[in-house]
């Protein structure tokens, strides 16, 4: 069957199509993104504005046309951080399906964590062990360890790349260079809320493999020398505790707008990456691991493989 889903980031409106059934590899079909940044258009208030209630309408109903034309059986639509943490969220949604016909639901922190945890466990298979996922996305930190299908503990921090820009480093949100101290003071922020995470995951047991996903970890990876993506997805790639810690020194002397000319950088996502690789290290010395591996499947495909198992009962 023809899948689409739709998953609204803090950052961007991502819908992608792919073809699959039950036991078999779901194979893209269709790759649409658009760049909303909707966790910018939530005030101080908590409130999400009407240009971001407008922002996201013409968004989703762009999405469900090109889900259309592309002969989606059905959409699979979710909202993340930005929506969740959003006062007036529900009533939002509400709108958005009333003139969409797209009901979006709101995953919470968990949900994201044990849905990616899915993803990385199917990617990697049985032999991977006891594993150890971590995921940054754009208002929140996923980490969740197992060693089946469903993680032992899922946990979600607010330690997101683009939450981190705007608290800690506005600097580079607007295209400049983070000060030492704020790279330093961020580091601080994300070792205590850290902390107590990491003990609840080295309470479940040591891991066996440990791996992270999504854009921020695999910019990271690139820009410490990983394969590019055009090598392919089952090309190995890690990333490194002493690759993050040069890559830190790198960005405290380097424009934001400047990253965004590096090869791997996306230039909507350029500015979160002093914050992307700050929160990365300290999550991999809160873990105590020297590297990861970076796997190529996340949120998006944890969703498709859930409602491929739901098919028949599973």
């Amino acid at each position: 069957m023809r899948l689409g889903v739709l998953d609204v980031g803090s950052n961007t409106v991502h819908l992608l199509v792919v073809d699959a059934h039950r036991g078999a590899h779901p194979t893209p079909a269709h790759d649409d993104k658009s760049v909303l940044r909707l966790a910018e258009h939530v005030g101080a208030d908590g409130v999400l504005s009407k240009a971001g209630e407008k922002g996201l309408l013409t968004a989703v109903r762009r999405a469900r046309k090109v889900a259309a034309e592309q002969g989606c059986e059905e959409l699979l639509a979710f909202v993340t951080s930005a929506i969740r943490e959003a006062s007036n969220g529900p009533e939002v949604l509400d709108r958005v399906r009333e003139a969409t016909g797209v009901d979006l639901q709101v995953l919470s922190g968990e949900d994201e964590a044990r849905l990616t945890f899915l993803a990385v466990r199917r990617w990697f298979g049985w032999s991977a062990g006891r594993l150890l996922v971590l995921d940054i996305g754009g208002g929140s930190l996923e980490l969740a360890t197992g060693i089946d299908e469903d993680p032992d503990v899922a946990l979600s921090l607010p330690l997101g790349a683009g939450r981190m820009t705007r608290r800690f480093l506005p600097e580079a949100h607007e295209g400049g260079r983070p000060s030492l101290e704020a790279l330093g003071e961020l580091d601080t922020h994300a070792a205590r809320l850290l902390a107590p995470a990491a003990r609840r995951l080295a309470a479940a047991g040591p891991p066996d493999l440990v791996a992270a996903t999504s854009k921020t970890f695999r910019t990271l990876a690139r820009l410490t020398g990983a394969a590019p993506y055009s090598a392919g997805l089952r090309v190995p790639r890690t990333l490194s505790t002493a690759g993050l810690g040069q890559l830190v020194g790198f960005v405290s002397r380097i424009d934001s707008g400047a990253l965004a000319e590096l090869q791997g950088v996306s230039v909507d996502r350029a500015h979160q990456v002093p914050a992307g690789a700050v929160v990365a290290r300290a999550a991999l010395r809160a873990v105590d691991v020297p590297h990861v591996a970076i796997c190529p499947w996340a949120l998006r495909e944890g969703i498709i493989l859930r409602r491929l198992d739901g098919l028949e009962g599973a």
